[in-house]
């Protein structure tokens, strides 16, 4: 008899320890990150730049994501290793600390999937309906190939259709003029004297902000006299975007509807804070 006794108790014991141990891994839902494929930009002279995902600007809010329970599913044009700019990797994106930086190299380094991402392909085949949200990191890269891209359109009109969140720093959120119906020819018009109207593009008349004119400036003046091809904030507010911004290098976060955007690197941590509560306002389908 207490030998049953002993052996039930045992077989519970092991049930109870079970579900504790999914319950510590169970996702609170999945969050999809879009980054670029390309690592050379070209300026208006020909000539090329080494770019890629500043590492804060992706790092502080993916970590935030993973921290509060979510997983991440990389994504990139081609399926292939997204790439850090090195101009990124520096204490002055973190506050001066050198083991946050090196914490945030890690986290990233053991992501799953950052050597071989998903491309939009199969992100596209396996259907959108599992993700809770998007998170586009910046850097200049997704000026390359996420700005004029239809597939990326397609991703950002189901989840503004299903008004789940979209969060988009620094430079990531050039990547919402993809969600118009002729993304490739507005791009494509951008370096040129008559720039065209933005066709039925989601996103007109939101409020939003991006890399400002004057941080751009700023950064352009590394380039040895070279200049960027246009300014993005410039080329937001032609396409219909209400655009608001702090002064340079101080942290700006904007939220209208279902759409969150950061200006800069320094708003790292305040965009995952509002990416975060939005989830947190979202119904859990999944429970």
């Amino acid at each position: 008899m207490k030998k049953g006794i002993v052996n039930t108790l045992g077989w519970v014991s092991s049930l109870l320890g079970a579900a504790l141990t999914l319950s510590a891994h169970a996702s609170e839902g999945e969050v999809l990150v879009l980054l670029s494929s390309e690592t050379s930009m070209e300026l208006a002279s020909g000539e090329t730049i080494e770019t890629g995902y500043y590492l804060n600007e992706f790092g502080i809010p993916a970590k935030a994501l993973v921290d509060a329970g979510y997983k991440l599913v990389l994504a990139t044009p081609k399926g292939n290793a997204p790439a850090v700019d090195q101009k990124s990797v520096t204490v002055d994106y973190f506050g001066g600390d050198e083991t946050k930086l090196q914490s945030i190299k890690k986290f990233i380094a053991n992501l799953p999937d950052i050597n071989d991402t998903a491309s939009f392909s199969e992100i596209l085949a396996a259907g959108l309906d599992e993700f809770d949200a998007v998170f586009i990191p910046g850097g200049h890269a997704p000026l390359i190939d996420l700005a004029n891209n239809p597939q990326v359109g397609e991703i950002l009109r189901h989840f503004n259709r299903e008004n789940k969140p979209t969060a988009a720093i620094c430079h990531g959120p050039i990547t919402l003029l993809s969600a118009q119906s002729e993304p490739k020819a507005y791009y494509k018009s951008l370096t040129t004297p008559s720039p065209v109207q933005a066709k039925n593009w989601i996103y007109d008349g939101y409020q939003m902000t991006i890399f400002s004119n004057p941080e751009e400036q700023v950064f352009e003046s590394t380039l040895n006299g070279e200049k960027l091809n246009f300014y993005p904030a410039a080329a937001m507010s032609q396409a219909g975007g209400k655009m608001q911004f702090a002064n340079a290098w101080q942290p700006k976060v904007v939220v209208d509807r279902e759409l969150i955007t950061g200006q800069n690197p320094f708003s790292d941590t305040l965009l995952a804070e509002k990416l975060l509560e939005m989830l947190a306002k979202e119904p859990n389908i999944k429970q």
